[in-house]
C-alpha cells in the first residue's frame, strides 16, 4: 500500500490505515474463496485497490449521499469507497452468497458503519441512489437495463448523479454499442505509475438523464 500513498494526497492517514487492514482481510479470505486470482493477489493493492481509490480524483460526495455498488464481488469498488467517503451511505450488492459472506465479514471486522450488504440481484431492488457503481461486471447495456431504476436525478455532488463505471475497451466502440456517451471520463494509466496494465482503463460517469437512451441488451438466442 505504501507506493499508493504519494499518488493520493486526498486520502487521510486514518483511511490508509483502514485500507491496509482491509487488504490483510482480503488476503486472508482469498486463501479460502477465490476473490482475486492466486497470481494477482500478489498485486492486490496496485491492481485492485489503486483503480478504486482513483475515484477521489473526480468524486466529491455531500453528507448523506447514497451509493449502491452492483456486482460488488469482493467489495471492489464499494468497500474501498466506503472507507474514502465515511459520510456517505453504501449498499453493496452481489448475487453470489459466498462473496456476500466475505464482504459482510470485512464490514463487521473493520466496523464500517456506513455499509449495508445485500445478497440480491440488482433488478429486484427499488430504492433510489445518487450513484450506482460497477467495475465492468457485465455488458454496459445489461448493467444499465438492470440498474436504472436505482438512480435518482441530482446535481448536489461534484459529478451529476448517475452510473460511475470502471471501464476498459475502446470508448468509440462502447458508445456505438450502448448508444450513450459518458459525461465524464478519467484515464487511469497516467494516474497509476503509467503502468501498461491500465492502458485503456478509465472511470466514466453516465448521467442519470442519459440512461433511458441506452440501447437494450441483446437477447440470448436459443
Amino acid at each position: 500500500m505504501q507506493d499508493l500513498i504519494p499518488l493520493f494526497p486526498e486520502v487521510e492517514e486514518a483511511q490508509w490505515a483502514k485500507l491496509i487492514e482491509m487488504a490483510a482481510l482480503h488476503r486472508e479470505w482469498n486463501e479460502k474463496i477465490n476473490l482475486v486470482s492466486r497470481k494477482d493477489i500478489e498485486h492486490l493493492e496496485r491492481h485492485h485497490y489503486a483503480p478504486c481509490i482513483a475515484a477521489v480524483k473526480c468524486l466529491k460526495l455531500m453528507v448523506g449521499a447514497r451509493v449502491i455498488d452492483v456486482g460488488t464481488g469482493g467489495g471492489f469498488p464499494g468497500l474501498i469507497l466506503a472507507v474514502l467517503y465515511p459520510k456517505a451511505d453504501f449498499t453493496l450488492v452481489d448475487s453470489v452468497g459466498k462473496k456476500v459472506m466475505v464482504v459482510e465479514d470485512i464490514v463487521k471486522r473493520l466496523k464500517l458503519k456506513n455499509v449495508q450488504v445485500l445478497n440480491a440481484r440488482a433488478e429486484t431492488l427499488t430504492h433510489e441512489h445518487d450513484f450506482i457503481t460497477g467495475r465492468a461486471v457485465s455488458d454496459l447495456r445489461l448493467f444499465v437495463h438492470q440498474t436504472k431504476q436505482l438512480i435518482r436525478h441530482g446535481l448536489k455532488h461534484s459529478l451529476p448523479n448517475g452510473i460511475l463505471y470502471w471501464q476498459g475497451g475502446d470508448p468509440a466502440e462502447e458508445k456505438a454499442k450502448a448508444g450513450i456517451a459518458p459525461h465524464f471520463s478519467l484515464e487511469l494509466r497516467p494516474l497509476l505509475w503509467n503502468d501498461e496494465k491500465f492502458e485503456g482503463k478509465r472511470i466514466v460517469l453516465y448521467r442519470a438523464q442519459d440512461l433511458p437512451r441506452c440501447k437494450k441488451p441483446d437477447l440470448p438466442t436459443a
